[in-house]
């Protein structure tokens, strides 16, 4: 009989061959005693609805309702909101039991699962599985998990693409023997345990860098971190003075926007000069940006020329972020979102980056003015800003300091970086494993799995 025949019309053994993936549709070679079948075999699948916006009584009842955004790889025990039993009477939206496995199929969210902790109605946007007697429904929970890049590719759409249910139900699935399924899921979850706790140490090494890295830098710029210093030179923390920015360099603003626009830029070539842009302050380099101006325009626009060796300073949205042009820096002008700094023989520039890039940044950011944009403060405001500048040489020696602990403290966090990547990268791999029987948990001797398929096709389990 042919695939695709009425179902009604099939014999028992039809309808199985028609439950099963052939040969030549499998993705890879599973244990003998399993089998593949598509994911419309092991479990039921609906999805549920927004009650409509436009009618509050909907909303801010006690029936806990799932968007896709909420679902996180794990399982939802809470959501943002909760809907009414009269949404669910006039809207789409229905309530899943607990345990229910759901699937986004939506946008940026596509392929990212949950599962239900408690009955819960969704939106339309998660495909949700209520698994048959022949499927532990955390071994579809992980094995969704591992599939969220095949849904991505098999989306359609532009830049967020879609998955639909007919996608999802009809994904092949790779069904074990029953006790077999529980075994894998252990052994997933005994794996995880050990990486999540591995993954723990990590995070809070990220978490605490920079609650350590602001201790450091309190204690470097109130004399703590050079006290040693001061008594082996004959020197005191009374030597330090109390001064503002205005002291210690000048400063200028880039121009007015009128005085750049896009129509003075010239192709880079000789007698040209770059125009530097917020983005080579907050990334910290000079590769950023491609924009130059002629050497006419340069000369008209001089005043706001920079050297290799200025310090530039970000001015608008992102404040504060702070950057020394090197030596072989091209020569060129800031524009209206920098500010170019020189400081005076009585500051070492690297102390001055900072105190300022660490220290008042968050000074700066609080007194900046604007409201959807912020912009650094007024010169009138921030030149009076406080600096306690110690004598020249203690200066040297704080930093000499700060960039071997800071340096330590970076080295630390990259490593915690790092090992969060590998501990993802390892999770995946043990899910491949896992679908391929390579766990070393399968029982050949275990009833073949397709026994499984045919009792559900037997029971006739409602779909």
């Amino acid at each position: 009989m042919a695939r695709g025949e009425k179902k009604e019309n099939m014999t028992l053994e039809e309808r199985l061959q028609e439950a099963l993936v052939p040969d030549w549709e499998q993705p890879y070679k599973v244990p003998e005693n399993w089998c593949w079948t598509r994911m419309q075999e092991i479990a039921q699948w609906g999805s549920g609805g927004t009650p409509s916006r436009k009618i509050p009584e909907y909303y801010n009842g006690d029936i806990p309702w799932i968007k896709t955004g909420e679902l996180n790889d794990n399982y939802i025990f809470e959501t943002e909101e909760h809907i009414t039993q009269k949404a669910i009477s006039h809207s789409s939206a229905k309530i899943f039991p607990l345990n229910t496995v759901a699937i986004a199929m939506y946008g940026a969210t596509i392929g990212k699962v949950g599962i239900l902790g408690i009955p819960a109605a969704t939106n339309q946007a998660c495909a949700c599985g209520i698994v048959y007697s022949s499927t532990n429904y955390k071994y579809l929970f992980y094995y969704a998990c591992s599939q969220k890049n095949h849904f991505i590719k098999k989306g359609k759409g532009g830049a967020q693409p879609n998955i639909s249910q007919e996608i999802i139900k009809s994904h092949e699935f790779p069904l074990p023997p029953l006790l077999e399924q529980q075994r894998i899921v252990d052994r997933i979850e005994s794996l995880f345990a050990k990486l999540d706790e591995a993954k723990q140490k990590a995070q809070d090494t990220l978490d605490s860098f920079e609650i350590r890295k602001a201790a450091i830098l309190h204690k470097a710029f109130t004399g703590k971190l050079t006290a040693r210093w001061r008594k082996e030179h004959g020197v005191r923390l009374s030597s330090w003075k109390n001064l503002t920015l205005n002291d210690v360099a000048e400063y200028k603003k880039g121009p007015f926007g009128s005085s750049i626009t896009k129509a003075m830029f010239v192709p880079k070539g000789n007698n040209t000069y770059k125009v530097y842009e917020q983005g080579n302050a907050i990334r910290k380099t000079i590769e950023y940006g491609h924009y130059y101006i002629s050497e006419q325009k340069y000369l008209e626009l001089k005043t706001f020329s920079v050297n290799g060796g200025d310090i530039i300073i970000s001015c608008a949205g992102t404040i504060g972020e702070v950057f020394k042009l090197p030596d072989n820096c091209e020569r060129g002008i800031i524009n209206q979102a920098l500010m170019r700094v020189r400081i005076f023989p009585n500051i070492e520039e690297q102390f001055f980056i900072y105190y300022f890039g660490e220290i008042l940044k968050g000074d700066v950011i609080d007194k900046a003015n604007g409201t959807a944009i912020k912009n650094i403060p007024p010169f009138k405001i921030l030149k009076a800003m406080r600096i306690d500048l110690p004598p020249f040489p203690e200066q040297i020696e704080i930093v000499r300091i700060l960039d071997g602990l800071l340096a330590k403290e970076q080295q630390a966090r990259e490593a915690a970086e790092v090992v969060m990547e590998q501990i993802d990268l390892i999770k995946k791999s043990i899910l491949v494993s896992a679908f391929r029987g390579e766990l070393n948990t399968n029982d050949p001797a275990e009833e073949s799995s397709v026994e499984l398929v045919r009792q559900i096709l037997e029971k006739g389990d409602e779909k």
